[in-house]
């Protein structure tokens, strides 16, 4: 049972990565501080990764439910 709902997670992961190729976060960094005056600064960090990684993922959870099913 273990085995195959790792392979659905790898499955269900694989397809978010195909559809969403990267993330972007934003962090405020703070640049001056002058008592009642503060400037602050967002920074944009872009995650990126190829869509074969998702694929792959898919091909491995693919697998992993098929042979979870001939052995149980």
């Amino acid at each position: 049972m273990k085995t195959k709902t790792i392979g659905l997670v790898a499955i269900v992961i694989g397809i978010i990565m195909m559809v969403f190729t990267s993330i972007n976060f934003k962090t405020k960094e703070e640049v001056v501080d002058l008592g009642a005056v503060k400037i602050n600064k967002e920074k944009n960090h872009p995650v990126k990764w190829s869509p074969i990684i998702g694929a792959v993922l898919i091909i491995g959870g693919i697998v992993v439910v098929a042979t979870a099913k001939k052995s149980s």
